[in-house]
C-alpha cells in the first residue's frame, strides 16, 4: 500500500502518537488519586490546577507549534523528544501544588500538544491521495497505548511508586525516540511528498490559506465546535474516572477494563475511517463524528449497571476514532497543506484549551454537588447543538480552487 519512505513516515507518526499518550488525560488521570493523596487536595482543586496548566500550554502551543513550518522535521522532533523526557522526569518530582502545576503544564504541552502535533502535521503535509489511511494508521499508536497502558499502570501502581514509573518513562523516551526519529525521518524535508500520479493530484489547485485568513472564515468556527466536543468531554471523563466509578458503583477495575473496549472500537473506527475519508473526503464524514458521543451521554444519564461502562466508553471510542483522523485531514482538505503547521498549531492549541475547559467544568460541577448524570446532560446539549450548526453549513465546506 505504501512505498518505503511513506511507510517510514507512517511508522514515525504511529510511534509519536503512542508516546503522546503520556501527556493525554486518560493516562494522567490514572495518577489522579495518588497525587491527590500525596498533596491532600480535592477533586475540584486538582481539576483547577489541571485546567489552568493545560490552558497555559495551549497558548504556548500556538506560537511554538507553527515553527514546524520553518524547521527541519528531524530537528523539530528531536527538540520535542528532549522536552517530553524532561517533562516526565519533572513529573516524578511533584511535591507541592506549584510543582504539580508546572509538571502538568509540561506534560500537556510536550505530550498531548507537541508530540501529536508533530506526528499529524508531518503526515498531513507528506500525504495527499492516501492521507486518510496514513492518518488512521498513525493514530493507531495512541489507540494501542489506550489499550495497553491503563491496565499496565494500574498493575504497576500495586508493585511500585508512581514516581518510579515516571522516571522509567523519562529514560525510555530519551533513549528510544531520538534513535527511531533518526532512522525514520532524517531525510524528510518540506518538499517531500507521497508518490502519486499527476492526474490524481488535485490539491495543487487548492487555495493555500494562511492562518490569519482561516481566522476570518466562519466555517472554521462551526467545524471547531464539533471538533472540540470530543476533547473536552472525554477529558472530563478520563480525569474524573474515579468519580464516575464511585458514582455508578462500578468497582475499581471496571473503567480500566472498559478502556480496552474503548481502544478496540477506536482502532476499528480508525482503520475504517481512513479508507472512507480517501473515498468520500473528510468533509462528508464530519457530520457523523459526534453521533456516537451523543449516545454515550445518554447512556451515562440513564443507566448504572457495570456493563454500561463498556457501552459508554465503547461509544466514546467510536467518536474518538473518527475525530483523530478527521481532526487532521479536514483542515488539509479545506485550507491546503502549505501552511498546515501553522493552522494545526492553532487547532491543536484549541483542542488542548478545550481539554482545560472540560477539566475545569467537570471539577467545578462536581464540587458544587452535581451528579454525573447532570454533567452528562450538559455534555449532551453541547454535542446536539454543535451537530445542528454543522448540518446547516455542511454543503459549504468545499475548498476554494484557484
Amino acid at each position: 500500500m505504501f512505498k518505503s519512505l511513506s511507510l517510514k513516515v507512517i511508522i514515525f507518526g504511529f510511534i509519536f502518537t503512542f508516546f503522546s499518550s503520556f501527556g493525554q488525560s486518560f493516562f494522567l488521570g490514572l495518577f489522579n488519586s495518588s497525587i491527590r493523596d500525596a498533596l491532600s487536595i480535592t477533586q475540584g482543586q486538582f481539576g483547577s490546577i489541571y485546567a489552568s496548566a493545560t490552558l497555559l500550554s495551549s497558548f504556548l502551543l500556538i506560537w511554538v507549534g507553527k515553527k514546524i513550518d520553518d524547521i527541519n522535521i528531524f530537528k523539530f522532533a528531536f527538540f520535542v523528544t528532549l522536552l517530553l523526557s524532561f517533562s516526565c522526569f519533572f513529573f516524578s518530582k511533584i511535591s507541592s501544588i506549584t510543582f504539580l502545576f508546572i509538571a502538568i503544564f509540561l506534560m500537556r504541552f510536550s505530550g498531548q500538544g507537541m508530540m501529536s502535533h508533530t506526528a499529524t502535521t508531518t503526515i498531513s503535509r507528506y500525504f495527499t491521495k492516501s492521507r486518510g489511511k496514513a492518518l488512521s494508521t498513525s493514530w493507531f499508536g495512541l489507540s494501542t497505548a489506550e489499550f495497553i497502558l491503563p491496565v499496565l499502570i494500574v498493575y504497576l501502581l500495586t508493585i511500585t511508586s508512581w514516581q518510579n514509573i515516571w522516571i522509567s518513562i523519562s529514560i525510555l523516551v530519551l533513549i528510544f525516540l531520538p534513535i527511531i526519529s533518526f532512522i525514520l525521518i532524517k531525510s524528510l524535508n518540506f518538499d517531500s511528498r507521497e508518490e502519486i500520479n499527476e492526474k490524481d493530484f488535485k490539491e495543487k489547485n487548492i487555495k493555500q490559506w494562511k492562518r490569519i485568513e482561516v481566522l476570518k472564515d466562519y466555517r472554521f468556527y462551526i467545524v471547531c465546535l464539533n471538533m472540540l466536543a470530543m476533547p473536552w468531554i472525554a477529558t472530563g471523563v478520563f480525569v474524573y474516572q474515579s468519580f464516575i466509578t464511585e458514582s455508578k458503583g462500578w468497582g475499581t477495575f471496571i473503567i480500566a477494563q472498559s478502556f480496552m473496549v474503548y481502544s478496540v472500537l477506536s482502532v476499528i473506527t480508525l482503520l475504517a475511517s481512513g479508507f472512507l475519508i480517501d473515498k468520500f473526503t473528510s468533509r462528508k464524514l464530519l457530520i457523523f463524528m459526534n453521533i456516537p458521543l451523543l449516545f454515550s451521554a445518554l447512556v451515562l444519564i440513564y443507566f448504572d449497571t457495570p456493563i454500561t461502562a463498556f457501552i459508554f466508553l465503547g461509544l466514546i471510542g467510536i467518536s474518538n476514532g473518527l475525530a483523530n483522523v478527521l481532526g487532521s485531514s479536514t483542515w488539509a482538505e479545506i485550507y491546503g497543506v502549505k501552511y498546515i503547521g501553522s493552522i494545526k498549531a492553532l487547532t491543536t492549541a484549541l483542542m488542548v484549551f478545550s481539554t482545560a475547559f472540560g477539566t475545569a467544568l467537570f471539577g467545578l460541577l462536581i464540587d458544587k454537588g452535581y451528579s454525573i448524570e447532570q454533567i452528562a446532560l450538559v455534555s449532551f446539549i453541547y454535542i446536539f447543538m454543535s451537530i445542528i450548526l454543522l448540518l446547516l453549513v455542511r454543503k459549504k465546506l468545499n475548498p476554494k480552487y484557484l
